[in-house]
């Protein structure tokens, strides 16, 4: 990010994931959410004809790894980025927080069910969407949980500009496509996980991403100070499984 993105991320506190990159991401061929991850990328690189990307589903599915991943790659772009976690950022002020970001190259709204509805959100966001609308250089990638229809806006305007661009409904991995995930995520720390163990993990865990994300880095972090190789007897140990 330049000068400009990296002061507003540092007074607002928001940061982004290191793992959270589009290599990172794990999405079947052909599948809702691969579509999404490529529809993501040709924005970022700007070759989409469509400077408006609505993304959204349950929690879990990746949502907020996709906007993250979208702010390190227009990073790498040498592009100008804000992304706003709308559940952390919820009791600030919408215009102070929305005022001039048209000005930016990508803008990263994730959870907007967190905000619709509340004082002065839905009129800021409506706002925003036409001052996006007028400068076509600025990108926005919008997440929910659920479609803009859904999302109970009492300002129909608002709803009607979040269905401007094109929208995706990510889909939840199948056991499959979760270990699939693990193993990518695993591969990029460096750690080389066997199906036996992946399928461990994933037997003793819960099905949640994030979750099974976080069981990684605990492994990750405690062999690496024990320098001792990621199995079975060692997860059980590590994790007291």
């Amino acid at each position: 990010m330049n000068n400009q993105s990296s002061h507003q991320q540092l007074s607002l506190n928001v940061h982004l994931s290191d793992d959270a990159t589009f290599d990172n991401y794990f999405a079947a061929e052909n599948s809702s959410n691969y579509l999404a991850l490529q529809a993501i990328k040709s924005l970022v690189s700007d070759v989409s004809p469509e400077p408006f990307v609505y993304v959204w589903g349950a929690e879990g599915v990746g949502v907020s790894h996709l906007l993250q991943a979208a702010c390190h790659a227009a990073s790498a772009h040498n592009l100008c980025s804000q992304y706003l976690p709308l559940e952390e950022l919820a009791g600030f002020s919408a215009n102070e927080l929305l005022d001039g970001l048209e000005q930016l190259d990508l803008v990263c709204l994730d959870g907007v069910q967190h905000v619709m509805g509340q004082p002065g959100w839905d009129h800021a966001l409506f706002h925003l969407y036409n001052r996006l609308r007028d400068n076509p250089r600025c990108r926005l990638l919008v997440s929910a949980d659920s479609a803009p229809r859904d999302l109970g806006s009492g300002l129909p305007d608002l709803v009607s500009r979040m269905g401007w661009g094109i929208s995706f409904h990510l889909q939840p991995l199948s056991d499959e496509g979760k270990m699939s995930a693990l193993r990518l995520r695993a591969h990029a720390r460096g750690i080389e996980l066997t199906d036996d163990v992946l399928a461990f993990i994933l037997h003793r865990a819960s099905r949640d991403m994030a979750e099974l994300f976080e069981y990684l880095q605990r492994l990750d972090t405690i062999s690496l100070a024990e320098k001792r190789r990621v199995t079975i007897p060692f997860i059980k140990e590590a994790l007291g499984w």
